[in-house]
This record gives structure tokens, sequence and C-alpha cells, in this order.
């Protein structure tokens, strides 16, 4: 597999790990082909923070609801 190809994959995995609501997603490799693997890499980037930011948003949610004695 190229190394290209494990980008692509990586890609697909993290947007299918949002979780059981979100159905999955397949992504078509030749969508993704023309791009190098700068750009790939920097997708992978930008959906590790974007999964990061909806941690933390998470977390800020769920802290509204802690009680604390």
């Amino acid at each position: 597999m190229s190394d290209k190809m494990m980008l692509i994959n990586d890609i697909q995995t993290l947007l299918n790990s949002y979780g059981k609501d979100v159905p999955p997603t397949e992504i078509n490799p030749n969508l993704l082909e023309f791009m190098d693997e700068e750009t790939l890499k920097n997708i992978i980037m930008s959906l590790l923070k974007q999964k990061e930011r909806v941690n933390e948003d998470a977390v800020e949610w769920l802290e509204r609801f802690k009680k604390y004695d």
C-alpha cells in the first residue's frame, strides 16, 4: 500500500471515529488521488484538531452538570 493510500485510509478512519450515531464514511480514493501527501497530512491534522475541540467542548458541557460537595 502506498503512503498516499495509507494517508487516505487514515482520513477515513478519523472520519469514522466520531461514534455510532454518525453514519460511516467511505472515501473513494480516486477523489483524493490528485492531492499530494502534504495536503493529505494537513487534512489529517485538521480532523485531529476538530476532534480535540469536540472533546474539549464535551468536557466543558459535562462540567456544567457536575455537583461539587
